[in-house]
């Protein structure tokens, strides 16, 4: 099972950004999709996750109103829209699956490899 992110970049704060996550090497119906970040120096802590069929979503309280997590089971791919980014949501982004949803990153199987996101002041 491979997870490949991209999309991460610098965009000034009240911008937006997109990260996409390619999932290949298994089937992915059953599993759930969910975003992750880490500060430098802090803990990761969980974003946004998704089930595959998008029945539900969750979004920590930080993020909620300002980022939509989404799929496209024809591409096999998770969404992050981030929308009125902040200095604060500067962080390596990364996105993860597992069987069960949770909060806790312990919980999830696989990982991608991460991008940066940079929001300036």
């Amino acid at each position: 099972v491979q997870l490949q992110a991209s999309g991460g970049g610098l965009v000034q704060a009240g911008g937006s950004l997109r990260l996409s996550c390619a999932a290949s090497g298994d089937t992915f119906s059953t599993y759930v999709l969910a975003w992750f970040r880490q500060a430098p120096g802090k803990e990761r802590e969980f974003v946004a996750a998704i089930y595959w069929d998008a029945a539900n979503t969750r979004y920590a309280d930080s993020v909620k109103g300002r980022c939509t997590v989404s799929t496209d089971n024809a591409k096999n791919s998770v969404y992050l829209q981030m929308n009125s980014l902040k200095p604060e949501d500067t962080a390596v982004y990364y996105c993860a699956a597992g069987r069960y949803y949770s909060g806790a990153s312990s919980q999830y199987d696989y990982w991608g490899q991460g991008t940066q996101v940079t929001v300036s002041s």
